[in-house]
């Protein structure tokens, strides 16, 4: 017999996980996700009557949606639980109406019996008549930021009603990125090809990595020469490094290589000594907890994850997971988040462990502080261990490799957030040596503090000199020179993003929400407007392409502050400071003129061709070069009467002893590689095309995970 009682999640992970901690009184079922949604076959948004959205329940869920309505029939109370954010708001709101339309429905159904069978009439009582409620039961929204028995049962205790606000703002979202991937996509399929998309969010993403990338082949390096010295004591002891700081009362500059090599051998002549000993003590302060965006860049940089990867299990953590023989349980709070909150409970909880753990002189006197970004939802908390009693090499034998490592590292994070400063000594010495003056430094640490706990990545750069640990050096003490040498450098152009630092410069200038920041990146990579190389994000020829002529036409859409100050608005339409209406109205009068005229004046690059010297092997015509959806390609001029097509030859042999074919790049499930132009009947393929001199490298069979987008895009 069913329960009384009905909870609706999104997964059946979460599902398996609540059930287990609200017990026999309790169903627990999964939505998996959105039931309904804006129609895929159309835009689904009246632009005349105020944008009025068309939701309509997703086709390939129909079956779905009708079984959650027959097991929510005859409940008492349902509680809609999905995730505490924006998403998960519009979700809840979508199944109340669709629970209601399923009354509704039932309603109609009843009435009808009850005109053919009417009821025979009831006997007179003495008895009040009992009050009777609509529907026979309640709808509550719940929502919880960890899957905890604690923090569940709290939720169900203190049940409430949906955030019409939260709904308001991602419905506005949804619908804008509706009305700018309807428009713009299918523009660039009429002008470009096939098959490719354009989004509010996505686009100016794509923008920051072209531009990036123009900025780097536009960079001219400067050269420039340092002077490092080898110096001991004279009367004795450890040698040390000195690196020259300035010449008289002026920076030293120095441009060549002849420079240096006159100033390298005057300085070989002088008499050195020490003229001056600095110590002091510096304090390094721990990083406040993880939210998704510092989660993702540290997993990166540490673990080698891509965003993708670290939400995924990152979500596996928060949903629950089997912990030997006990039930399964949340081990990490909600995981889409840009607060760095963290609960009181929690927080004294932490204080209490750190002593147990490290010490007592590891935790500061009071609980420390962090200030959030100024548009971060204060209402959640960080990412955190949802116990902090379960240590990583506890849970070690329940969690898989990267489930352990992921799970590790958000622990200490946590736990280094708050403990002491760390306290270094830090020694400064200015070295004399005729007119020159040369610089050298060390740390030491006296404190270990946060450390003990947890490990920053430093950044440094490779021409300043190392810190280490300088022997005992007082003012006066002459020196003898060991050696010095000068080193040649060229100043670097700007780095590449990559996945951490893409979606930092995300977060900094205000583009997309916690939520977004994977998906953005795996659809920017699914679509070929970007590839990974060796870790660094490159923009492709149709990423170039597309970023061109959408910033051409379309300014505002690709303009990086505008686009923050629509996520700006959003966030006021959460708050309850703007009306959506307007929010979407303020964008798409300019906007639908734009698209207007660009549908005149845009480019039309498929029709564009470049003659070549290939002739075609099946008619003899000459081929030309055209674009298509995944870049340029070789076609035959004498298109549609010959379908001759291929890739454009890289300009690579074919390594393989008496082939005689080139390479040519090709695609295969989300992959791209070199193979050769005359497969099958030669199968070669390489990673990437051999630099001149080397071979090709051969491509290998890995696990690499396909990338897969979640635009806005018509269908075709």
């Amino acid at each position: 017999m069913p329960a009384k009682n009905l909870v609706i999640v999104e997964s059946p992970a979460k599902a398996k996980t609540i059930h287990k901690i609200l017990g026999a009184d309790f169903d627990v079922t999964s939505s998996m996700g959105h039931l309904r949604d804006l129609p895929a076959s159309k835009l689904g948004v009246d632009v005349d009557k105020d944008f009025e959205p068309h939701y309509i329940v997703i086709y390939k869920r129909r079956k779905f949606a009708k079984q959650l309505q027959e097991e929510a029939r005859g409940r008492q109370t349902i509680y809609l639980a999905p995730d505490p954010d924006r998403e998960g708001e519009a979700i809840s709101w979508h199944l109340e109406r669709l629970l209601l339309d399923d009354d509704d429905a039932q309603e109609k159904k009843r009435l009808k019996a009850a005109e053919k069978n009417p009821p025979k009439p009831a006997k007179p009582s003495k008895k009040k008549a009992p009050v009777i409620q609509q529907n026979g039961r309640k709808i509550y929204r719940i929502a919880f930021h960890e899957i905890t028995p604690e923090a569940v049962k709290a939720a169900v205790k203190r049940p409430g009603a949906i955030d019409l606000k939260k709904v308001n703002a991602q419905q506005a979202r949804r619908i804008l990125d509706r009305l700018v991937g309807y428009s713009l996509s299918p523009l660039l399929w009429r002008k470009i090809g096939r098959g490719l998309s354009a989004g509010r969010v996505q686009s100016v993403a794509l923008r920051l990595v072209v531009d990036r990338e123009k900025q780097i082949e536009a960079f001219t390096p400067q050269e420039y020469w340092t002077i490092d010295a080898e110096l001991k004591r004279t009367d004795g002891g450890a040698p040390f490094k000195a690196q020259l700081d300035k010449i008289g009362d002026k920076k030293a500059e120095v441009t060549t290589q002849a420079e240096a090599e006159r100033i390298t051998a005057e300085l070989r002549q002088q008499a050195f000594s020490v003229s001056s000993v600095e110590k002091k003590e510096q304090k390094r302060y721990p990083k406040p907890p993880f939210t998704t965006s510092t989660l993702q860049q540290e997993a990166y940089n540490k673990l080698g994850y891509q965003s993708g990867r670290t939400m995924r299990i990152a979500q596996q953590l928060y949903e629950g997971l089997e912990i030997g023989d006990a039930n399964p349980v949340g081990l990490i709070t909600y995981m889409r988040t840009d607060a760095v909150r963290i609960a009181n409970e929690a927080l004294a909880a932490l204080r209490g462990f750190i002593p147990e753990r490290f010490g007592k002189e590891y935790l500061p006197a009071e609980p420390r502080a962090y200030k959030a970004r100024k548009s971060a939802q204060e209402a959640h908390e960080a990412i955190r261990p949802t116990g902090v009693e379960r240590t990583p090499e506890l849970l070690a034998p329940h969690l898989t490799e990267e489930q352990f490592a992921l799970y590790q590292l958000i622990w200490q994070r946590f736990i280094a957030s708050q403990m002491a400063d760390a306290v270094d000594e830090v020694v400064s010495v200015q070295v004399k040596a005729g007119k020159f003056q040369l610089k050298a430094s060390g740390r030491t640490n006296l404190f270990a503090g946060w450390t003990k706990a947890y490990q920053d990545l430093e950044e440094k750069d490779d021409d300043q000199p190392v810190e280490g640990i300088l022997p005992p050096l007082a003012s006066g003490d002459a020196l003898t020179l060991v050696g010095a040498t000068p080193g040649q450098h060229f100043t670097k152009p700007p780095r590449r993003f990559t996945d951490a630092s893409l979606v930092k410069a995300l977060e900094e200038e205000g583009i997309g929400r916690p939520s977004t920041y994977a998906p953005t990146i795996q659809t920017i990579v699914s679509r070929d407007y970007v590839r990974r190389t060796g870790g660094s994000l490159v923009p492709t020829q149709l990423g170039r392409l597309v970023t061109d002529m959408l910033i051409e036409h379309f300014p505002e859409v690709m303009d990086i502050k505008f686009t923050a100050e629509m996520e700006e608005e959003l966030d006021r339409v959460e708050d309850g400071d703007l009306e959506w209406v307007s929010v979407v109205r303020h964008f798409y009068t300019p906007f639908s003129s734009r698209v207007a005229t660009a549908q005149e004046n845009m480019r039309e690059v498929k029709r564009e061709v470049i003659p070549t010297e290939h002739v075609c092997e099946k008619c003899g015509k000459p081929m030309v070069i055209k674009w298509g959806r995944f870049g340029q390609f070789l076609s035959c001029s004498a298109y549609p009467d010959c379908k001759n097509a291929k890739p454009v030859p890289t300009g690579a042999k074919c390594p393989e002893p008496n082939c005689g074919g080139d390479l040519v790049e090709r695609r295969a499930k989300g992959r791209h590689f070199y193979g050769c132009s005359r497969y099958p009947e030669c199968r070669y393929t390489a990673r990437r095309l051999p630099k001149e001199g080397e071979e090709a490298e051969p491509l290998k069979d890995g696990n690499k995970e396909e990338e897969k987008g979640s635009e806005e895009t018509p269908p075709a």
